[in-house]
């Protein structure tokens, strides 16, 4: 038969054996019924009736063999399981030998039927006896579709002959084909395909693109939709891959409507009501901004990025516990982060699409139905996708193995952070550094943070309301000196609390914004104001009242304590003496991260400090009430840092956007004892290595090299408190320049051994034995850790003023 046919389910039947002639009838008959019908009819119907049974029994016997495919065969499968030769000639010599038995049967009708309309005919004097039937003439035409039915046996016989020598030939060579190769390039291959073999069902997945059990379409799926495996030679390679037209590049334009964007972030939900309110209440902020830094970028060039945003906490699937929490004093930071982050983004002139729920999520994406073991049915449309991290959980176990091939393209919204030790799996399994939240293998620099603690990732940040110089000094005319607001809108926060609030209140008036239902919080005590859970605006006219905002040690982090500042509070907070950390604190337990967090607010205690902040030990009263009355004597204008207004904001983002690239390959050589020279030299002052300025060498990296200096930390010295000490900033970029024997040496330091190995202190030396120690694996150059066995060798750059993520010429 045909290439690509299988056997038809048609089987042999026994012989039919004729039986006795008086009780036989023609096809189509019944007894009685033939005097009825007139001669000639009967004759036409007779031979129509055989002519249409024997087409039938041709088409049946022979057109099911030639077309017959399997249910679900797709366009992948090859059959390999085709019909004899000997089989379908059977199937003919069975046509024959039944045709022949009908005429001799049909022979012996015609005699017995004209014998009896001769006798009946010449009793009733009915019929002319040129009228009657021959019965010649009806085997004449009988004999004629018998020899009509052998012609086309003869030609179908001739033609399976020539088909089952040519699909001998193509499924030969198909089956070698589709035989797993052994192929260096692809040395996988082998072992995805037995691996298909055995769980090809149990993802739908695999069915939609294809997959039907057999070999080919294992190898077929795992070349040109997985990467497995090398192209068939024999497929069409030009159609299967095709890359996609790239989208034309549009260049981005500063926009200053955001009623688009409020569109774009949908409703139902109290947090994007929230989110939308905020928005609309910058949005003549955010404007301004936009013009100030399209005037500072002057005529560059940018181009617009088309962007994902799927804000993973709030769809249903990871619980979105904070929309039922926003109008019960539920925290708000990422609220506040997020809803900044979406205005940026747009304003500075990109695409976005926007989602909360993962049914949007996949269908953006382009999920195929399953289980998600597939990659996407098309190409990532989006540059840059921002996300948290349960939308990064969401986007694994949907994405298969395009989330490998596009996470490069992910930002991550990270409010704690994450630490280079934490993010490499197999490190962080084998050092104890696995949590509930690392282990993704990332850039370090794709975690995004709330404020810049942990320079190994990049510093996203929020804005707060930026006050004129009138409103400023309204502000400052209106202060009452003696009035203080508690940090703090869950009475749980206020437990405990009362030594506290009992020396406070013999200064101060206490305002509290406490949520409560009907009856007050037992927890905050009745000489306490408590107004109760306010809108936001209510709120800032509440600070721009006050003297004092005053932190009881949690939240951690948030966003109040600058706008407080930059409402012209004085922030009071306590100095926590050991430092919290996931050793010791339940609520950075299984966080990413084993910094150590000295007071409530570091940001604010390292990069504000006093007049505006006041860190001090709460379980020392003396110390706590001299702090009060020292705040009450002082007068401090109204200060918000430049990185949390609008136009920080923009300028740090489109700086991402526009430099930072993971997905391209690293510029600088592997990490080895024989690297190359490099153009750091050493500083005057013989402290630290620099960039040589008239070298030739350096490399388009971005922050620019320039801005590097090297510094050999004491023992025990993370790189961010060693940067920290000289004013600088800790740039883990910088590390791959100085992962080289060849620093040690212009620092003078004496190695008398240098090996390479993967920790996240490296590179290194240790004192005892004068041993050099280089990073192996580039994800975990890291500026966070220290040990006391260790003087690490740690990468600075300079940074902007009141723009902490970028350096002098970052811009």
């Amino acid at each position: 038969m045909f290439p690509g046919v299988i056997r038809s389910s048609w089987r042999t039947q026994a012989p039919w054996t004729a039986p006795a002639p008086k009780r036989s009838f023609p096809l189509g008959f019944c007894p009685g019924s033939f005097r009825l019908l007139p001669e000639g009819r009967i004759q036409r119907l007779f031979v129509l009736g055989i002519g249409f049974f024997s087409l039938c029994f041709l088409m049946t016997s022979l057109g099911g063999q030639l077309s017959a495919r399997r249910p679900g065969d797709s366009p992948f499968t090859i059959r390999t399981e085709v019909m004899g030769g000997p089989e379908s000639r059977g199937v003919l010599r069975k046509m024959s030998d039944l045709l022949e038995l009908m005429m001799k049967r049909m022979d012996t009708l015609a005699r017995l039927e004209n014998s009896s309309e001769l006798h009946r005919a010449a009793g009733e004097g009915h019929f002319a006896l040129d009228r009657l039937p021959s019965g010649a003439g009806l085997m004449e035409r009988i004999q004629a579709i018998a020899q009509n039915v052998s012609d086309i046996a003869v030609k179908v016989d001739q033609l399976l002959r020539h088909s089952l020598l040519l699909h001998s030939k193509v499924s030969e060579g198909r089956r070698d084909q589709c035989e797993a190769p052994s192929d260096p390039k692809f040395p996988d291959c082998s072992g995805k395909v037995e691996w298909m073999r055995a769980r090809w069902t149990s993802d739908p997945c695999y069915a939609f693109f294809g997959v039907d059990g057999t070999e080919c379409s294992f190898l077929i799926y795992l070349s040109e939709v997985e990467w497995f495996c090398p192209p068939l030679p024999w497929r069409n390679e030009t159609a299967t891959h095709t890359a996609p037209k790239p989208f034309p590049k549009v260049q981005a334009v500063f926009r200053s409507n955001l009623s688009h964007l409020l569109e774009l972030m949908g409703s139902g939900k109290e947090s994007l009501i929230f989110m939308k309110k905020r928005t609309k209440r910058l949005t003549a902020q955010w404007a301004l901004a936009a013009q100030r830094l399209a005037q500072k970028l002057g005529g560059t060039q940018r181009d617009q990025k088309q962007i994902l945003i799927h804000i993973g906490f709030l769809t249903e699937e990871s619980g979105d516990v904070f929309s039922p929490r926003v109008l019960k004093g539920g925290p708000l930071g990422e609220m506040v982060q997020w809803a900044d982050i979406l205005a940026a983004l747009y304003i500075l002139g990109h695409g976005l699409r926007i989602t909360v729920s993962l049914k949007e999520l996949q269908s953006n994406l382009g999920v195929p139905p399953g289980r998600g073991n597939c990659p996407l049915t098309v190409p990532l449309p989006f540059d840059l996708i921002y996300t948290d991290y349960h939308g990064l959980q969401q986007m694994k176990q949907h994405m298969g193995l395009s989330f490998k091939k596009y996470r490069c393209r992910i930002r991550v919204i990270d409010t704690f952070g994450t630490e280079p030790a934490y993010n490499h799996e197999e490190y962080a399994t084998l050092h104890g550094y696995r949590t509930n939240w690392g282990y993704w293998n990332l850039n370090p620099k794709q975690f995004m943070t709330m404020f810049p603690h942990t320079p190994d990732n990049s510093f996203m940040g929020f804005v707060s309301e930026e006050l004129n110089e009138t409103e400023k000094q309204l502000i400052k005319d209106g202060k009452a000196s003696n009035m203080a607001v508690v940090y703090g809108k869950e009475a749980s926060i206020w437990k405990g609390k009362e030594k506290f609030l009992g020396i406070l209140n013999k200064y101060m008036e206490i305002h509290g914004t406490v949520y409560y239902e009907s009856q007050r919080p037992p927890e905050v005590p009745a000489f306490v104001k408590n107004h109760g859970l306010l809108p936001q605006p209510e709120f800032q006219q509440l600070l721009r009242k006050a003297k004092l905002f005053v932190g009881f040690g949690f939240p951690y982090e948030g966003p109040a304590p600058l706008e407080a500042i930059a409402n012209g509070c004085v922030f009071l907070q306590p100095r926590f003496s050991p430092p919290h950390s996931s050793l010791n604190h339940e609520f950075f337990r299984g966080k990413p991260t084993s910094r150590e967090v000295f007071s409530q607010h570091p940001y604010a205690e390292n990069f504000i400090g006093k007049p505006h902040v006041w860190t001090v030990d709460y379980n020392n009263s003396e110390e706590f009430e001299a702090a009060i009355k020292a705040i009450m004597r002082s007068q401090v204008d109204p200060y918000l840092p430049y990185e949390y207004t609008c136009e920080g904001m923009l300028e740090r983002i489109e700086a991402y956007i526009q430099h930072q690239d993971f997905c391209a390959a690293s510029g600088p050589a592997p990490p080895g004892v024989r690297a190359p020279q490099s153009p750091l030299v050493l500083a005057p002052n013989a402290t630290h290595l620099e960039w040589a300025r008239d070298s030739g060498l350096a490399p388009r990296a971005w922050p620019p090299v320039y801005s590097l200096r090297a510094w050999l930390a004491a023992a025990g010295r993370a790189c961010t408190d060693t940067c920290l000490d000289h004013g600088l900033i800790c740039e883990p970029s910088f590390f791959p320049f100085l992962n080289s024997q060849d620093a040690f040496q212009k620092l003078q330091v004496p190695c008398d051994s240098t090996e390479s190995e993967m920790n996240h202190l490296y590179p290194a030396f240790a004192q005892p034995g004068q041993e050099c120690f280089l990073q192996k694996e580039p994800l975990l150059f890291s500026c966070a850790g220290s040990s006391t066995k260790y003087h690490r060798l740690c990468p600075c750059r300079d940074f902007r003023k009141g723009q902490v993520a970028l350096c002098q010429d970052c811009l």
